[in-house]
């Protein structure tokens, strides 16, 4: 199998920062979210290694998990890292498939970081489902709807891969069963597996055999021009991953450039309720942080899916703000993490 770039914006992000920040000084900074991206005036993208990359086989115990990346276009550097319980379960397709795509404002983070590296084989183990997480494009090289496209294609390959028995990939279609299918993702990426599954679900004939049976929303990443209660006054944890400052700047840096915060994709109840009714959307569980400016977003997210007639699990995790589950930042993160997949397995097992 040829190499996989473990980051798709591997070529704007610069080996020696010190000399990056030589070449770029001159450039002036127009938009900036301090430690994770810089975008200069002469279209420069830096990223800074603050989170690292890791192999597939990194900490893994191969008693309990496998993990793997393979390509799904190498023309666009799409590629995923699979992740396959071995402990106990035979190869007689019987595990649900959960597509997960990373978080990040839709400018940072891949499915390579050591976080999600982490929190994904937790999850295959935790839930017993085989885990495919995607590595999209980022913006503002990639604006939306790039990372949109880059999940439909990537269950199109799934599809693809499940009607023709790939043998390259037996080792994890083997495991699983594709009409037991479940998108999910937190943060941006949450906003992506929502976006997806109302493109897919436009024709369910374009799924088979693959069936979508669920979504699964960590702190969905959502937005609009009015602000929310938690945006305008909800109490931070410390080190927290996401301000109001910096979501408005993942915004500006991943809509179609001169949209608003009211754009379908960032708001996605911008058109009203009415607009809801008609999504096919399949069940959703929408994992809620109370710290988090995206709380009162969230919810107000839930409680107008559950006035469209949809099926919607809403869970709280008090005293943790954004990303816990991926980076810890707080005293209760570790045992709410374990809380969250509890009820991830719940709610696919139901």
């Amino acid at each position: 199998m040829a190499t996989i770039s473990m980051d798709t914006q591997l070529n704007h992000i610069p080996a020696a920062p010190n000399k990056n920040h030589h070449q770029h000084g001159s450039a002036a900074t127009v938009e900036e979210i301090e430690g994770l991206i810089r975008v200069s005036k002469d279209g420069h993208v830096e990223r800074p290694a603050i989170i690292p990359n890791v192999p597939s086989t990194w900490s893994i115990d191969k008693n309990l998990v496998m993990s793997k990346d393979v390509f799904i276009d190498k023309l666009t550097n799409l590629w995923a890292r699979i992740y396959v319980p071995n402990y106990y379960y035979p190869n007689d397709h019987s595990l649900p498939l959960l597509v997960y795509f990373h978080g990040g404002g839709f400018c940072v983070g891949s499915a390579a970081w050591s976080c999600y590296h982490e929190f994904l084989a937790n999850l295959a183990t935790t839930t017993g489902c085989v885990v495919v997480s995607v590595n999209y494009r980022l913006a503002p090289e990639n604006r939306l709807p790039t990372a949109y496209d880059d999940g439909f294609n990537a269950i199109m390959w799934i599809k693809q891969q499940a009607s023709t028995n790939s043998s390259d990939n037996k080792f994890w279609l083997s495991k699983c069963n594709v009409s037991s299918l479940f998108l999910a993702g937190d943060s941006a990426g949450a906003n992506i597996a929502y976006h997806v599954s109302n493109r897919l679900s436009c024709n369910n004939a374009v799924l088979r055999p693959l069936r979508l049976k669920g979504l699964v929303l960590i702190q969905p990443f959502f937005g609009g021009e009015a602000r929310t209660g938690s945006e305008k006054s909800s109490t931070q944890p410390p080190n927290s991953v996401l301000t109001l400052s910096a979501s408005d700047t993942y915004w500006r840096l991943s809509l179609p450039s001169g949209s608003s915060r009211d754009h379908p994709w960032c708001n996605p109840l911008a058109g009203g309720v009415a607009r809801l009714r008609d999504l096919r959307v399949p069940a959703t569980m929408v994992c809620v942080a109370e710290m988090d400016i995206l709380r009162d977003r969230n919810l107000e997210f839930c409680n107008a899916l559950v006035g469209a007639g949809k099926k919607v699990e809403t869970t709280m995790y008090r005293g943790v703000g954004h990303a816990f589950q991926i980076l810890h930042n707080s005293q209760s993160s570790r045992a709410q993490t374990q809380e969250m997949m509890s009820h991830i397995k719940s709610f696919i097992n139901q």
